[in-house]
């Protein structure tokens, strides 16, 4: 069973997350508003289960309560995968959003990083700062071992690019984490790990 439970508790933030790769549905209960919509976008369109809560210290701002997530859940991802036995290991999507057109590509390397080339053209969504999902993602990449392109190839519309870019993350993580048939129960690297 893919599935673990994180707690990171700081000076800043304290988080529970449970996650399960191959079950849906989600219980989100996070003091950022938009960050809560986009991690149950995440959830569906990822079809994993998260079972999040975060009590943050949103009186200074957002910042650490959204990285923090992005760290336990990387964290979360990096065990449940384990070994990563019998998986595809690279997925990708262009995703659209309305007038937004999102590229995201996935490699479950085990060398976390993040390639982003997403500008948004707004500050802030609402009261969300909209640097922050860089930030999310470069904490959940690092913390996950995966190697995470995503590109805006269009858009002029905050919301829309931004929910794009976390529904083609979660396609393009469920492609990358999907069982590969033809090379099932193997390890998909030369080297032997991942």
């Amino acid at each position: 069973m893919r599935s673990a439970q994180i707690q990171r508790k700081t000076n800043e933030t304290d988080i529970v997350l449970a996650i399960d790769l191959d079950s849906d549905g989600s219980t989100i209960d996070c003091p950022v508003g938009f960050m809560s919509h986009m991690l149950e976008l995440f959830s569906r369109h990822g079809g994993f289960f998260m079972d999040i809560s975060c009590d943050g210290d949103t009186y200074v701002d957002d910042h650490h309560s959204t990285e923090d997530i992005g760290i336990a859940l990387g964290a979360a991802f990096a065990e449940a995968m384990g070994d990563k036995r019998g998986i595809k290991r690279y997925g990708n999507i262009i995703l659209p959003m309305d007038e937004a057109l999102i590229l995201a590509s996935v490699d479950i390397s085990g060398r976390g990083a993040l390639y982003f080339d997403a500008p948004i053209p707004t500050e802030k969504v609402g009261t969300f700062d909209t640097e922050l999902v860089k930030e999310f993602f470069e904490a959940f990449a690092r913390n996950s071992g995966i190697t995470l392109h995503i590109r805006k190839i269009a858009g002029d519309n905050s919301h829309h690019i931004i929910e794009g870019i976390f529904k083609a993350v979660a396609r393009a993580l469920r492609e990358a984490l999907s069982e590969d048939e033809r090379f099932g129960g193997v390890i998909p690297s030369t080297k032997g790990m991942l």
